[in-house]
């Protein structure tokens, strides 16, 4: 169920009020889902819903530290999803596929375990980068978005990846997709202040990416404390704004897929 946003035309984005009961985020990189969606998967999580993330790159290009220990920042960066996931509310699993961060393809090896991975977790409710974005740049993104696109195809269809319908698994189809960062919204998910507050410390879990993103460049003296708050408010003012130019509170947006699910 959905209703129309306030003072929303016919091509204005639908609020939704449906909570499922389970759902995936599929996601290039530790805290992409925290950014992206965090807010709606803490809502959904403290209404009951079983949150799973599926992360697809190793995070290992995560840093600005040239003499930086990889195979520990892969480790750190694996616990600190796991903890951002916790942060939100979420009682799934977190599953990592381990692809070489900035060098993922959406290819069929690939599209087979993200066909797995759904057809094993059977989620409601589909979260992901919309492939179809303008002008993106990061390739993780684009391939995460289209990997995401077609599982979903892969998984609820029993010609695709039929080795996996061995007993083991079953064919699995969604009943929503919603994807983010879209150049066409439709979709918004109002959040109140205690999802705000989980979605922030989520992202706060993410220690390896603030120190590289926030305080790898503080000059002497300069207040830690500070920049982390002035990240707090850009993002606290990214839901409100979000919200406020379609008539609702603070919200994040998607596009919507369902009929052709």
């Amino acid at each position: 169920m959905v209703r129309p946003a306030a003072d929303s035309g016919g091509d204005q984005p639908v609020v939704g009020d449906h909570v499922p009961a389970s759902a995936l985020a599929i996601v290039a990189h530790p805290d992409d889902a925290e950014f992206q969606c965090g807010a709606t998967l803490a809502k959904w999580a403290r209404q009951g819903c079983e949150v799973h993330h599926l992360v697809l790159t190793d995070g290992s290009k995560g840093t600005w530290d040239a003499e930086a220990d990889i195979e520990a920042l892969v480790r750190r960066r694996q616990q600190e999803q796991r903890d951002a996931a916790a942060a939100l509310g979420a009682t799934g699993e977190v599953v990592f596929l381990g692809r070489t961060d900035g060098e993922l393809v959406a290819d069929v090896a690939t599209r087979a375990e993200v066909s797995a991975v759904l057809r094993r977790l059977r989620p409601e409710a589909v979260l992901g980068h919309d492939p179809w974005r303008r002008y993106r740049l990061h390739p993780d993104h684009r391939a995460a978005g289209q990997l995401a696109v077609d599982g979903i195809v892969a998984a609820r269809d029993p010609f695709f990846h039929p080795e996996q319908l061995t007993g083991r698994l079953e064919v699995h189809r969604p009943s929503l997709l919603l994807l983010f960062e879209s150049d066409v919204v439709d979709h918004l998910e109002e959040v109140a202040a205690a999802d705000t507050a989980a979605k922030l410390a989520a992202l706060e879990a993410h220690e390896s990416q603030l120190e590289t993103t926030h305080f790898y460049r503080l000059e002497p003296g300069e207040d830690r404390h500070g920049v982390l708050e002035a990240f707090r408010d850009r993002e606290r003012a990214q839901l409100a704004d979000t919200g406020a130019r379609f008539g609702c509170g603070p919200a994040e947006s998607f596009h919507r897929i369902v009929d052709q699910l």
